[in-house]
């Protein structure tokens, strides 16, 4: 009886798999590594710096004020581009649904709930810009400009007069025209008849 002999596809397949095996090792360790070896990790400090929310009572707020006029210098700069003349749309979202003096109260449709008008509280509006706007280079509003920019908005929305000055004690207590246009965490039953259905 003859020795067995292994079929030459079973040859050719190992012969090749060997050299991918030897050449697949690096590529495996090289997948591990940082590829294009940019950026640098965060210190404690950056990260404390992103680390806070400002609260619906505005607590965290800091110093500083800012009116509408001096808001819409500034919006016109660094808002208009995306949000559109006024905050009325744009090629990203529309910021104002209302008018001075004649806030939107709701319902709100499904493209009008970017605007700051549907937000149950002031300060969101607030924290929001101050964190990721404008969006090329988000968080370099100054405290000043970040109010400014609010009472702008404000402003146009209907909700503030043109000459209200927004600062850490007046901001919070702006009336937001939607503020009970959200279901409550806790629902109530039975309902109270003085409140909404979905309470």
């Amino acid at each position: 009886m003859g020795a067995y002999t292994m079929p030459c596809f079973l040859r050719c397949s190992l012969n090749l798999l060997v050299p991918v095996m030897i050449l697949a090792a690096p590529v495996a360790g090289l997948a591990q590594s940082r590829t294009y070896n940019l950026g640098t990790p965060l210190t404690q400090d950056e990260i404390k710096s992103f680390d806070f929310m400002v609260g619906p009572e505005g607590k965290e707020l800091p110093p500083g004020h800012g009116t509408a006029k001096e808001g819409a210098e500034i919006f016109a700069k660094q808002c208009a581009v995306c949000h559109g003349q006024n905050g009325q749309g744009g090629a990203v979202q529309r910021l104002v649904v209302g008018s001075p003096g004649n806030p939107h109260r709701g319902p709100f449709k499904d493209n009008e709930k970017s605007a700051v008008s549907y937000y149950p509280y002031p300060t969101i509006a607030w924290d929001y810009i101050h964190r990721a706007m404008p969006a090329n280079k988000p968080g370099s509003l100054t405290p000043d400009q970040v109010y400014a920019v609010v009472a702008f908005l404000y402003y146009r929305n209907g909700i503030i007069g043109e000459t209200d000055v927004l600062d850490a004690k007046s901001l919070p207590k702006v009336e937001m025209p939607n503020r009970d246009g959200f279901v409550p965490a806790k629902p109530v039953w039975p309902p109270d008849p003085k409140k909404p259905s979905w309470y």
